[in-house]
């Protein structure tokens, strides 16, 4: 009997629709799927997920059900369900508890839920899942067999609960995966953040001032993607080696306060609080556009931006407009929260395909290797993520060099 809690299941149809375009894009997690189909490896297995409810996620996740997992799944942020795919997984057999709107108190209900369901093994986006079971649900947490984190932000809170010695679980940071983060993080969101602002808006990115805030993976896709559509890109920067990068890479780099003067459009991708506040607020530009594509709601200070603010008003789907005492209107998009999945559809299925063939990898081999691994936040193994990259190549039809017996004896030899 399947368990879920949706918005309406009678949007099925489309959800099908929209996840067999997603499989057509994901061949290598595809390819994976009919690889292990027949041998069932998680067979009996109970996997809770904490996941972007979305067509690429539905094919994660019917993959893991495919290879003999019972699944549950809710969202990892309350506004990117994509209503008509959780009616599809539902009518798919995947335990579905997520809705697009959810309260916060909803959202925490549905973690709750999938916590509950007392998993050998658990997926998460942001750590919240992993957070509950630390925090209420020990009991829980300390048999389970292991996790995954897919995210910079999730991979932070869990490595903070390892340096405590509180992590009860090992984890394997499937975000630390070259053949994630090189791509998802760069490229899935340079591409889906621009086209989350552009949705929202409308607004011709050409001539624009754009400061983006935070130059790793994802600030750095993010600002050359907006620097390849025109706009004139300031990177603000804490870290000295970063800043240094961004300079390099020519782009202007300053301080928040000095960008905030220049800046058309604000993009935070930092992973931390109050990147822009009230200070930077009051003095920017009439018109600014503000936009996180950051995991949680808290790179842009709202209660902040609301204490500037005379008046407010939804001017456009995704777009809040506030007014300044001093008369100046500030635009937050996606009520501060990811823009991508909000005001569009997240990350392109193409690299999303990398991202969930890592997670379904390294699912089949922590519990091919349970009791074996160490209660610490864990690299995906090399070979894992050479293979993903490998057959990412073959769909696409590119060969690449391989090296000689010869070579490979030079390459092991301290001689010439």
């Amino acid at each position: 009997m399947v368990e879920f809690k949706i918005k309406d299941p009678s949007l099925a149809e489309e959800g099908h629709k929209q996840i067999e375009w997603a499989e057509v894009h994901m061949p290598v997690l595809m390819s994976l799927r009919k690889s292990y189909m027949s041998k069932k490896p998680l067979k009996g297995l109970k996997i809770s997920a904490a996941l972007h409810v979305t067509k690429e996620t539905a094919v994660l996740v019917r993959t893991l059900k495919a290879w003999g997992a019972e699944v549950y799944l809710a969202p990892s942020n309350p506004l990117s369900t994509q209503d008509d795919v959780a009616a599809a997984l539902v009518e798919d057999g995947i335990n579905v508890y997520a809705w697009r709107g959810m309260s916060t108190d909803e959202y925490f209900w549905a973690i709750e839920q999938v916590a509950l369901k007392e998993p050998n093994i658990v997926l998460d986006d942001g750590a919240d899942l992993h957070a509950t079971l630390h925090d209420k649900y020990r009991n829980i947490a300390s048999n389970l067999e292991g996790g995954t984190e897919e995210t910079t932000t999730g991979v932070i809170r869990l490595r903070a609960l390892e340096r405590e010695g509180k992590l009860l679980y090992p984890v394997i940071a499937v975000n630390d995966a070259y053949t994630k983060y090189l791509f998802d993080n760069r490229y899935g969101t340079g591409q889906s953040a621009v086209d989350g602002i552009l949705r929202a808006t409308n607004i011709l990115i050409a001539g624009k001032v754009a400061v983006v805030a935070g130059y790793g993976w994802v600030g750095r896709g993010i600002a050359l993607r907006l620097r390849g559509m025109g706009a004139r890109v300031i990177v603000v920067e804490v870290d000295p080696i970063r800043a240094l990068e961004a300079v390099m890479d020519g782009f202007e780099v300053t301080n928040m306060k000095e960008a905030a003067r220049k800046g058309d459009i604000f993009v935070t991708a930092t992973g931390d609080k109050d990147v822009i506040r009230k200070e930077h607020m009051e003095l920017m530009k009439d018109g600014a556009i503000l936009a996180n594509a950051g995991h949680f709601n808290v790179e842009i200070n709202i209660p902040d931006l609301e204490s500037l603010a005379v008046e407010k008003r939804e001017i456009r789907r995704y777009v809040v407009e506030y007014k300044l005492k001093n008369g100046k209107r500030l635009y937050l998009l996606a009520e501060g929260r990811l823009v991508n999945l909000v005001a569009a559809e997240g990350h392109p299925s193409e690299v999303m395909d990398m991202s969930f063939s890592n997670q379904a990898l390294s699912v089949m081999y922590i519990h091919q290797n349970k009791d074996k691994l160490p209660r610490k936040v864990l690299r995906v193994p090399r070979e894992l993520d050479e293979s993903v990259a490998r057959r990412k190549l073959e769909s696409m039809g590119i060969r690449i060099e391989e090296l000689t017996e010869e070579q490979k004896k030079y390459l092991e030899s301290w001689k010439v």
